[in-house]
């Protein structure tokens, strides 16, 4: 439709194991939260230089084990995600579930639900993608919180969106690390909605990475239409400073990147 840091617990380690080998249905928010809550979730992320704060939307910044989430109240969805991909994490043993998407707590309500995409055409749309964090159990299990999720184009999403994030595992694997945010971008424009509580549709996303080669830190941007797709991902290639002006974030800050 349209409209204008704690010790694991025997029973956190049980849902993690149970979630590792046979995969997991729809997570309890009280299991959700004791996961969450298991250990100190900056410890993994600590070298990650996150954009500057923002001033022109609504900002929560939430911490994972794997990943850092800019949330956005008004839109259920993060302003940005960001990690650090290294080349130890761009495999591991733990399994992606079938089904494990879950309400993040630690956010206001009205948030997003798995069920706000029931019925629509749009995917559940990772932005930290699972695929970069087989390496951990409950760093897969965090990726399918729904503040790390947007309303994607199911084409796109499995489609060009795949084949960028499979690009970024291959730099992560070349250089040893690659440092990563992503996130929607929505025009100035009247949005499609989904939910009970009018989850806006992004019009496109960004993402924006940066690695280290011989001395040298460089960069790639993405801009992408919220829509099948089905193009080379070089279609897709800006500059950082073009995607900065898009979206009015401030990219990896403190960090020189080459041209």
């Amino acid at each position: 439709m349209k409209r204008s840091p704690i010790k694991l617990s025997s029973l956190v380690l049980v849902a993690i194991l149970t979630f590792a080998f046979t995969g997991c249905r729809q997570a309890s928010s009280q299991t959700a939260v004791a996961i969450q809550q298991s250990e100190d979730p900056r410890q993994y992320v600590r070298d990650i230089d996150i954009p500057l704060p923002l001033e022109d939307r609504a900002e929560q910044i939430l911490y994972r084990k794997a990943y850092i989430v800019s949330y956005n109240k008004e839109t259920r969805q993060p302003n940005w995600v960001a990690w650090k991909l290294t080349r130890d994490h761009t495999k591991g043993p733990v399994p992606r579930p079938s089904s494990a998407w879950h309400e993040d707590l630690e956010v206001p309500a009205p948030r997003a639900y798995y069920s706000d995409y029931k019925g629509t055409q749009w995917d559940r749309g990772h932005m930290c993608p699972a695929g970069d964090n087989k390496w951990d159990s409950v760093a897969m299990y965090e990726s399918f919180l729904m503040t790390n999720a947007c309303p994607q184009n199911k084409k796109f999403n499995i489609g060009d969106w795949n084949e960028i994030e499979i690009s970024c595992r291959s730099l992560a694997e070349k250089y040893g690390a690659v440092w990563i945010v992503c996130g929607p971008i929505f025009f100035d424009r009247e949005h499609e909605y989904i939910g009970r509580d009018s989850i806006p549709v992004p019009e496109a996303f960004f993402k924006v990475l940066m690695y280290n080669d011989n001395g040298i830190n460089k960069g790639i941007g993405y801009i992408c239409r919220n829509t099948e797709g089905n193009r080379k991902k070089d279609f897709y290639v800006n500059t950082i400073p073009e995607v900065e002006r898009i979206t009015k974030i401030k990219f990896f800050p403190n960090t020189k990147i080459e041209d």
